[in-house]
């Protein structure tokens, strides 16, 4: 009873998160993935792509591209339609047009250690190879979207190769921005525009997002009250794993998640591995 009364007084007020209790439409395209995987940047080169007339910063990311797991439901609700919207939820059945971002776990417990050291949810003295058995085991903060194969398992697994569904991959996207993009414009049915395409990628480079953080950090949700001596917009580049992960920490993020790894395109440190036909299908 009183769970309920606090939970309804949270809506009325505002004060809630969206998450998982998010209310979906039709028409809502939904931008997913597992934390640090480049759903942010994918938040701006869709901004920028669907609104072409709008000078698409952190200061109104949140309007544009709002995140569920920082609005309340009823700012959600009060989206223009049709919404784009960003999560970390592992799958849900509702979601009708859903665009998927995956990046290396490797690279992405990195990422994701430095994000928590910024936001002093792990002091900097924690031992790295203690953070990826965290990582790997699902102790993390993030818990509740689950472990990143667990995020991506239920996603790849259950969509994969039906419509309304898009598989975008990090690295191909850092490797051909341009054409990954173009990929999402075919998704969303926007008629073709060269011009549209490119200005909407040199406006969320990785540069001018950096720029931009620097400006804003204080007006963004994400990064207001937080470390300003670790960025939020990182190093933007893939491969890092093999210079800074120790080999214990390699061999149990593939040791747990090879298989998976394999089936989205990425070869393991000691496997020749041949990209898979799911791989393949969305590359």
């Amino acid at each position: 009873m009183i769970y309920g009364i606090k939970t309804v007084a949270k809506y009325l007020l505002g004060t809630d998160k969206a998450g998982r209790n998010l209310k979906v439409f039709p028409d809502d395209t939904m931008l997913v993935s597992y934390p640090r995987s480049g759903n942010t940047w994918t938040r701006f080169l869709v901004a920028n792509l669907v609104f072409p007339d709008r000078d698409v910063s952190f200061a109104n990311i949140e309007t544009l591209v709002p995140d569920t797991s920082s609005q309340s439901s009823r700012a959600l609700k009060r989206t223009p339609r049709p919404r784009f919207i960003k999560t970390h939820e592992y799958f849900d059945h509702r979601y009708p047009r859903t665009i998927y971002i995956v990046r290396d776990p490797r690279d992405v417990a990195l990422s994701y250690y430095d994000f928590q050291r910024k936001y002093r949810q792990v002091e900097d003295g924690y031992p790295l190879e203690r953070y990826v058995d965290d990582f790997v085991s699902g102790r993390l903060v993030s818990a509740p979207w689950g472990t990143w194969a667990e995020n991506v398992g239920s996603w790849i697994h259950t969509r994969s190769g039906r419509p309304g569904f898009l598989v975008l991959r990090y690295e191909d996207m850092l490797a051909d921005t341009l054409g990954q993009l173009s990929r999402v414009s075919d998704f969303l049915c926007l008629p073709p525009d060269a011009q549209r395409l490119q200005r909407a990628v040199e406006r969320s480079s990785a540069d001018r997002m950096r720029k931009l953080e620097q400006q804003q950090q204080d007006q963004w949700i994400a990064t207001r009250n937080r470390r300003k001596d670790i960025p939020f917009v990182r190093s933007a580049s893939s491969g890092g794993w093999k210079k800074s992960l120790p080999p214990d920490c390699i061999a149990q993020i593939e040791s747990a998640w090879g298989k998976l790894m394999t089936e989205v395109g990425y070869s393991l440190s000691n496997t020749a591995s041949e990209l898979s036909p799911v791989a393949k299908q969305n590359r």
